[in-house]
């Protein structure tokens, strides 16, 4: 993100030393130093900390220290070799030979040890390091500041404001937004989307103020953009989902490489707390769909009882356990590609079975469970995503079940008589109309594309789970994955 072009050097050609007077090594070296003013060779001395040091020099302070930023200074003190205004060769602490060899001159800093470790620069100080990104940032954060007065608590001005979920934020400063932004290479003002319900533009910047509130660390910022390209389709339909009185909320599924490398969980309390990428990257999408979209509880959101899951629901599918294709995989795309999948839902539904030690038997189970998804009358209507445990998964593949013969089995299983779903039927009111039942001799309760399954979890307790979807199906929101780009 940074653009260390911006500041120029104070020698064209030569050489030039950073240092500080608060390093001892600095101090060490300072014969060095004199050593290399002989002869007519340009020698710029630059101090982070002192104007005066070291004495009897003329001394550049780098009070604001941009040169050194501009050097990518990590430790002092580090001498350079300056090339037509560009770095040429370097050595940071002292080494003997690393500085004879920058320099080009023999027998520097006799009686000095060979070598002695340097210290580190101002510049990797983490309140200068991100005070310094934000500036040299070549992209400027063009969103509005909002002043805090001098005793107004940063946490409880958010809350104040409306910006949170019910729990406390990181507060969005400009350092931690610049730090944020560092995750994608992303300009922070191109347009991700326009965002329902306000039909909003939502810039990468706003979705890197959104993700520092919700706690994310840089690297999982291109998940969260992914996710909030992709709730912008009219695919997902997060206006429907945002405004709908169900329980449901918007569910995320993450596959790929991205998933270890940024640390997700997909064992042990995959759907529960604990995980930091897990809870922060769900919740800083739905920080977006409020703070950018406009969704607010009371207002367009209009939930009658609302699910846990509306504050955060993600989770990465266990690939490397699973005896089956990824959920990705299963929708197009490559074992090597990263994506994220939006699914409208809410739960998880448990399903307990301790004792199937066969796929028939279990399928069965699975079946009983996923009748109650929506209303065990209603059919048709609202997908599912199973999400199979290792335990549960070790019986489908020992007797060699793929996905696609699990799905078979549970779509015969809840293929259900009309007279059994009708309305009114068993003495229940709810059920499916006349106009679906008659003369129906069955009628599957999911679509054809309406039933998914993701491996997940932890080892032991023989349960998965169902997530339900929103009563509606695919005329209210559609299963919508995409690649996340890293």
């Amino acid at each position: 993100m940074s653009d260390q072009s911006t500041t120029s050097l104070p020698v064209t050609d030569g050489l030039l030393a950073v240092v500080k007077d608060d390093c001892e090594t600095c101090h060490t070296v300072v014969p060095v130093l004199a050593e290399l003013t002989v002869g007519d060779r340009p020698l710029a001395v630059v101090s982070q900390d002192r104007a005066d040091f070291p004495p009897g020099f003329e001394v550049l302070h780098d009070r604001e220290l941009d040169i050194s930023w501009r050097l990518q200074t990590e430790t002092t003190p580090t001498i350079y070799r300056i090339e037509n205004g560009e770095v040429v060769d370097e050595e940071p602490g002292w080494l003997r030979s690393g500085w004879e060899r920058v320099t080009r001159t023999p027998g520097l800093g006799a009686g000095l040890p060979d070598q002695r470790p340097g210290c580190g620069s101002d510049t990797m100080l983490p309140e200068v390091y991100e005070r310094l990104m934000q500036r040299h940032s070549p992209h400027r954060i063009s969103s509005r500041r909002v002043e805090l007065g001098s005793s107004e608590d940063p946490v409880e001005a958010a809350f104040a404001r409306g910006w949170t979920d019910g729990l406390p934020v990181t507060p969005p400063t400009e350092e931690r937004v610049a730090r944020m932004l560092g995750g994608t290479s992303r300009a922070p003002g191109e347009v991700v989307c326009v965002l329902p319900p306000d039909l909003a533009e939502c810039t990468v910047e706003k979705v890197a103020i959104n993700a520092v509130m919700a706690g994310c660390l840089p690297e999982y910022l291109p998940v969260v953009l992914a996710a909030v390209k992709a709730a912008a389709t009219s695919r997902f339909n997060i206006h429907g989902i945002s405004a709908t009185t169900y329980f449901t909320g918007p569910v995320m599924v993450v596959n790929g490489p991205i998933r270890r490398r940024i640390g997700m969980n997909s064992g042990i309390n995959a759907l529960g707390q604990g995980n930091r990428a897990n809870l922060t990257i769900g919740r800083a999408f739905n920080l977006v769909v409020r703070n950018v979209g406009g969704s607010r509880p009371g207002g367009v959101d209009r939930a009658a009882l609302g699910s846990p899951g509306k504050l955060s629901f993600c989770f990465p599918e266990d690939e490397e356990g699973s005896p089956w294709e990824s959920l990705s995989v299963e929708r197009g795309f490559s074992p090597d590609d990263s994506t994220v999948t939006l699914f409208a839902g809410h739960g998880p539904i448990e399903i307990i079975d301790q004792k199937s030690r066969t796929p028939g038997s279990l399928a069965r189970t699975f079946a009983l469970q996923l009748r109650m998804v929506g209303h065990p009358k209603l059919v048709g209507m609202a997908d599912a995503i199973v999400v199979v445990s290792p335990e549960h998964a070790r019986v489908f593949r020992e007797a060699g079940w793929s996905k696609t013969r699990l799905r078979q089995e549970i779509q015969s299983l809840l293929t259900l008589p009309g007279a059994e779903v009708a309305a009114g039927s068993d003495g229940v009111a709810e059920g499916m109309p006349p106009r679906v039942t008659a003369g129906s001799k069955s009628i599957p309760k999911f679509v054809p594309e309406g039933l998914w399954f993701v491996h997940a979890g932890g080892d032991a307790g023989m349960f998965s789970a169902i997530i339900s979807g929103w009563i509606g199906g695919a005329a209210s929101s559609q299963m919508t994955t995409v690649a996340i780009n890293s």
